[in-house]
């Protein structure tokens, strides 16, 4: 059952032992950097992980031990799906613990500790101050082939986003920027406030990660998959690199790590916006 349901992030990220080890992946939160350098990656003290379920929640315990955020805060969930996912994560952990990999266990210890003390209304407008600057609103100033595909490639999907949230937006070629209406904006404001305040942290991590609120929501609302809507941010990396050659361990790289974060993000807003949980047969 722990595989199953950590099967559907896509999980395959390579963490890489010379950068910074971050305890918590969300920008807005207080961040606990490790450098590597000085400090190794903890080894796994624990054989196997499960799940508690009491009065509704449910708990991560590694052996006998019950999983805490690193605010020291008992790490509860209301989700049995989700509770499976982050054991499956610590489970998935082999001599030693990448904890930059477990993004599921970032954001709930994120919601969790909420160490700025935001509200749901703070994360909603971080999310909304990406929309000026939204990955597929800007398109090549120049008559070129990477103006046609993102013609071709970006288009349909912006057309798709107007016609779902009754919106007007429009692609630019002036560094200036699009021009969005404060009534776009308020419209996406009661779309997403409308989410719980632990959904929306997943909103904010998947649109950090491709740079976009609008193919965020796609994959949300499930018109792209996670591995287009990467694609189709790097849209103009890609490009570039077709034409001037590729480094084929770090774009590679890069690419699935994007990946895996978009997976958990998405994954995350629907674990925390359904009542859906598991039973064991008597």
């Amino acid at each position: 059952m722990i595989k199953t349901a950590f099967q559907i992030l896509s999980v395959r990220c390579t963490c890489s032992t010379k950068g910074l080890t971050n305890l918590y992946t969300h920008k807005l939160c207080s961040r606990y950097i490790i450098p590597s350098r000085q400090y190794a990656a903890p080894k796994r003290f624990y054989r196997r992980t499960s799940i508690l379920h009491n009065d509704g929640k449910f708990e991560i315990t590694l052996d006998q031990r019950k999983l805490k955020t690193p605010g020291g805060n008992a790490f509860i969930v209301d989700s049995e799906p989700l509770a499976l996912a982050v054991a499956a994560e610590w489970d998935a952990q082999k001599e030693k613990i990448q904890q930059g990999c477990m993004h599921l266990t970032a954001l709930c210890s994120t919601a969790i500790d909420n160490p700025n003390r935001l509200t749901k209304l703070d994360l909603v407008q971080h999310i909304l101050s990406y929309l000026d600057t939204d990955t597929i609103l800007f398109q090549s100033s120049e008559a070129d082939e990477l103006y046609d595909l993102q013609q071709q490639e970006w288009s349909p999907v912006l057309q798709w986003f107007c016609r779902r949230y009754d919106v007007q937006i429009g692609a630019t070629r002036d560094i200036a920027g699009p021009k969005i209406s404060q009534e776009t904006k308020s419209k996406l404001v009661r779309h997403l406030s409308s989410y719980n305040f632990w959904a929306i942290h997943g909103f904010g991590f998947g649109v950090e990660a491709v740079k976009s609120v609008i193919l965020m929501l796609c994959c949300v609302e499930r018109h792209i998959s996670v591995e287009k809507a990467v694609l189709l941010s790097r849209l103009e990396e890609e490009f570039q690199s077709g034409h001037w050659g590729r480094v084929e361990w770090a774009h590679d790289l890069n690419q699935q790590e994007t990946q895996a974060r978009l997976a958990a993000a998405v994954l995350f807003v629907h674990l925390n916006s359904s009542s859906t949980f598991v039973q064991s047969k008597q």
